[in-house]
């Protein structure tokens, strides 16, 4: 947020638990990836990376039977 403000309006991240009209659910967020592009964050690449990396986990370790 420091180096560009914009990215303010995502954060903190959130997550979106749903079911579609099938019954099925899903769990869903904005890839950080996304985000440093919409905003136009340059040299975090390493970071974001991190992040979706450990969001991945965390989804991983929420949806596991």
């Amino acid at each position: 947020m420091q180096a560009v403000q914009s990215v303010a309006i995502d954060l903190p991240l959130k997550a979106l638990v749903w079911q579609d009209a099938s019954g099925d659910t899903w769990l869903s967020w904005n890839d950080p990836a996304w985000l440093a592009a919409r905003h136009g964050l340059a040299g975090t690449d390493v970071v974001v990376g991190k992040l979706a990396a450990v969001l991945g986990e965390v989804a991983e370790a929420a949806t596991a039977a």
